[in-house]
């Protein structure tokens, strides 16, 4: 299984808050993929297989991750579905707020046009520092044009 990040800044357009890292932010991530299924924008132009974690962003250390919404525009190819979650960017896990591939959802039907609001029981962890946004798939590899918008609200609390 590949680990396949998507190279270039954040755009600043990704937080909708009131004010830079306001109380509450809405941080915007745009996945797409060319037609042979590649992440547009990553480090691999291999299509995105089943088990490939995709990073799409990243999180900022001290923000309280409460909702989420992932927006399909373009579906993925058919039977495809993933869990979004996070990891964090040195790749060494915090005991007292672990890694989650799925802190968002899991099975999450990426191959069907739709929005799909976070439907966990997770509780709201504080990042203790920079987190990537994952989205790793599962059942088939994808093999067309696909789009997909991941929204991920949070309040500012801090680094404790």
């Amino acid at each position: 299984m590949a680990t396949i990040t998507k190279l270039g800044l954040q755009s600043p357009a990704n937080q909708l808050g009131a004010s830079p890292y306001g109380n509450v932010t809405a941080f915007r991530y745009i996945l797409t993929t060319n037609a042979s299924g590649a992440v547009i924008g990553g480090d691999s132009t291999a299509a995105v297989a089943s088990g490939d974690v995709v990073k799409i962003g990243v999180l900022p250390a001290g923000f309280r991750l409460i909702d989420s919404e992932l927006i399909v525009k373009t579906a993925m190819t058919a039977t495809i579905t993933a869990s979004v979650g996070f990891a964090y960017v040195d790749g060494v896990d915090v005991t007292a707020v672990p890694q989650s591939a799925s802190q968002f959802g899991a099975g999450i039907t990426v191959a069907t046009a739709g929005r799909y609001r976070n439907a966990t029981s997770n509780t709201s962890p504080v990042l203790p520092k920079d987190a990537w946004l994952t989205l790793t798939t599962a059942v088939a590899a994808n093999a067309k044009a696909s789009e997909i918008e991941v929204i991920v609200f949070a309040i500012n609390e801090g680094v404790v």
